[in-house]
């Protein structure tokens, strides 16, 4: 689940809290061109306060006026459709004759809100089903990625844990891949023992610097499916230790740093430390994309390019 997402229902229970009557907005599809995917969020309170997109904001305007309308949508699960005439994807702003299909739901007195948020943040992935006829909302664990269903009569969305990101290393290179790796909505961890690197990093927003040995911190990280580790000291001594962990792990994603010279020691000394060579088949090294970057900003762009295309590759 994004950070955006995970915004839209800690605000939709804070106003449940606060005694507020809350509508959960959520694209359930698309068709054509549309300006946000299925999945995307927004919770509306009575007196117009958003937080959240279903569009690029049109959409988002015309249900604020229709909830001053009382409009009967709002009374219970049901769905809008926007887009289904050419006049209408002009009037909202939906390209290329875009149509969108949006659930609407009274949020309730935010019990399941609880509960779905406290399995988001002990990083459990969650289903939820929604009945529409009877508005009945269930959660049940789920190990799949985020997704979202809809039938005509059950909505069906899960929403896994968000993507962490592990480096190995605090120095400029680190800054940069962090920096970028927050902007891409991941949890973002920087790990270095050595005092000399420390300096500064609490200014970074989004990142948390553990100054343990490498080994240590993956062990404890556990990495799993949506996790990856990337190893950027050139250190053989920090490096090696975090990916001895990390290529034993089921992270989608484990990189070193190193010229092709570099990389190909790396891998003799891993299997001499008990690495199989099938865990080795997975380590991406030399990192990043042969896009012909030289400045640290550039080969942070092929090391994040590069970790994106394989997140997105289907299965």
């Amino acid at each position: 689940m994004n950070s955006i997402d995970l915004k839209v229902l800690s605000t939709a229970l804070e106003w449940v809290r606060d005694g507020r009557r809350v509508t959960l907005g959520t694209v359930v599809r698309t068709w054509g061109s549309s300006p946000r995917p299925p999945g995307s969020m927004m919770a509306l309170r009575e007196d117009g306060q958003l937080v959240g997109s279903v569009s690029g904001g049109c959409i988002e305007d015309d249900l604020i006026y229709r909830l001053s309308q009382t409009d009967p949508v709002f009374a219970g699960p049901g769905v809008t459709t926007y887009g289904e005439q050419a006049e209408e994807g002009r009037r909202f702003g939906l390209p290329c004759g875009g149509t969108v299909e949006v659930i609407l739901e009274p949020a309730g007195d935010g019990t399941w809100l609880v509960q779905l948020l406290e399995a988001i943040r002990a990083r459990r992935g969650v289903e939820r089903r929604l009945d529409l006829q009877t508005g009945e909302v269930t959660l049940v664990d789920s190990g799949e990625v985020d997704r979202v269903e809809f039938d005509g009569r059950c909505l069906r969305a899960v929403y896994a844990p968000r993507e962490r990101l592990l480096i190995v290393g605090a120095g400029q290179l680190s800054r940069y891949v962090a920096g970028m790796a927050v902007m891409l909505d991941m949890d973002v961890t920087v790990c270095d023992p050595r005092p000399e690197y420390h300096e500064g990093w609490e200014a970074l927003e989004g990142v948390v610097l553990a100054t343990r040995l490498p080994d240590e911190v993956v062990s404890v990280m556990q990495p799993g499916p949506r996790d990856a580790v990337l190893a950027l000291t050139h250190d053989p001594k920090l490096d090696d230790l975090a990916l001895m962990e990390a290529l034993r792990s089921p992270a989608f994603f484990v990189g070193a740093l190193g010229s092709r010279r570099t990389n190909a020691a790396r891998r003799e000394r891993l299997l001499e430390f008990d690495v199989t060579p099938e865990q080795l088949e997975h380590l991406q090294g030399p990192v990043g994309l042969p896009i012909g970057a030289k400045t640290p900003a550039e080969i942070a762009v092929s090391i994040l390019a590069q970790l994106v295309e394989f997140r997105r590759r289907p299965g």
